[in-house]
């Protein structure tokens, strides 16, 4: 057994990676031969990442709050505590708060050959986050 004590700051999401206010506490990074990653990643109301994809692609698991996610050329589904979600490799996507709720979610994904696990693209507009379902069901 190994316990890790919590050493790392919470880190606030970049500006290039997150629209809001989106903050990032790291819970396993590669390490040896792993290549496997994961983060507690908490998101404000309103806040979302930008458009992105993952090489080996990413579950995402929810924790609390209400969120929302959607694949390219899918609908924007709404996610709460205890869904989870898998992104297929390189299926672009976004996830993140409603605009009412947090949301937070435990993030896994791996790193490709070059030790990146994440490629990342443009915001999502306020007009596609717009489009999201209501919440009154």
């Amino acid at each position: 057994m190994q316990i890790t004590r919590s050493s790392i700051d919470t880190q606030k999401g970049p500006g290039d990676w997150f629209t809001g206010d989106v903050y990032i506490d790291a819970v396993a990074t590669p390490a040896g031969t792993s290549t496997f990653a994961s983060a507690l990643v908490h998101f404000t109301p309103g806040a979302r990442t930008a458009w992105h994809t993952h090489p080996h692609g990413q579950t995402i698991f929810v924790t609390e709050g209400v969120g929302l996610c959607q694949r390219e050329g899918g609908p924007i589904e709404v996610i709460r505590p205890g869904d989870r979600v898998f992104f297929e490799p390189d299926e672009n996507h976004w996830h993140g708060a409603t605009p009412t709720r947090f949301m937070a979610h435990l993030a896994l994904q791996q790193n490709d050959d070059t030790g990146s696990p994440v490629t990342w693209g443009v915001h999502v507009t306020d007009e596609q986050y717009a489009a999201a379902p209501s919440l009154d069901h």
